[in-house]
């Protein structure tokens, strides 16, 4: 049975996460019920929920304290698509498609898989909102008729994905990363173990570390460009929520990946 998306509302129809979204998300971040702690080191903290053994849909949360970060700084970082080439060496590419509303739009990435799995991409609906000192990015995936699966990569789907900054003292703040994605596939029960012992774990350093050198990389790349912050800043083209659909899992290519063995994993692979 496929998994619906808790923000496609179980239909067909596209629409914009409202407040109840939100707070529905955060709770999801701030709750520890339901939730295995997978793995607790130097201030990152991974659980995971849900049907492990079936290792299809994983459902992975993890935090990390960013001391000397400020919350509207790593806000501005997990925006800043021109940023995120410096920092996120797991993507391969990825873009905007267009304007929503002047809080959502709708976008591209692909994502560099471990060796030897296959690399995944996702086009998703992506809306935002700043909450007095705290932030939050989530999103889901979506069909759009231009940007349909490529024979390159796996097109996965995001049910759930996004982040809570949340403002900790002066001039720090704490990062909740949330995801459940259908990978389009069975993948052998190592990858799973490895998403949540190396892969999240480094994912969330490499983030804080970016927030660290943001401020001085912008004052040298168009400092006071930031559409997200500053809606009539966007040039991008509107899209219509007429024009997508939501991304059921079910009609998608689906790879048997099980077989693949962690042999071949490169050295890059092992760093946590």
């Amino acid at each position: 049975m496929q998994q619906l998306s808790p923000m496609s509302r179980g239909g067909d129809m596209v629409y914009i996460p409202d407040d109840s979204d939100f707070s529905s998300f955060r709770d999801q971040c701030e709750s520890l019920e339901g939730w295995h702690c997978r793995y607790n080191k130097a201030g990152v903290t991974v659980w995971s929920q849900g049907q492990e053994e079936s290792c299809t849909v994983q459902k992975i949360k993890t935090r990390i304290s960013c001391k000397d970060v400020p919350a509207e700084t790593l806000y501005d970082v997990l925006h800043d698509i021109r940023y995120r080439k410096k920092w996120d060496s797991n993507m391969i590419e990825t873009y905007d498609i267009g304007r929503l509303t002047v809080n959502a739009d709708v976008g591209y990435y692909s994502w560099k898989c471990p060796s030897p799995l296959k690399n995944r991409d996702f086009v998703t609906l992506r809306s935002w909102l700043p909450l007095g000192n705290d932030y939050m990015i989530i999103n889901y995936s979506v069909k759009h008729p231009k940007y349909p699966p490529r024979k390159d990569f796996v097109r996965a789907v995001s049910l759930q994905t996004g982040y809570l900054i949340k403002a900790n003292g002066a001039g720090a703040c704490v990062l909740y990363y949330l995801t459940q994605v259908d990978p389009r596939g069975s993948l052998p029960k190592w990858v799973v173990n490895r998403v949540s012992q190396f892969v999240a774990p480094k994912a969330m350093k490499k983030i804080y570390k970016a927030g660290l050198k943001y401020p001085e990389w912008k004052r040298k790349h168009d400092p006071g460009y930031k559409p997200w912050v500053y809606p009539e800043q966007n040039t991008l083209p509107s899209v219509s929520l007429a024009e997508l659909s939501v991304q059921h899992a079910d009609s998608l290519e689906n790879i048997d990946e099980t077989g693949l063995s962690e042999d071949h994993l490169s050295t890059s692979d092992h760093e946590a």
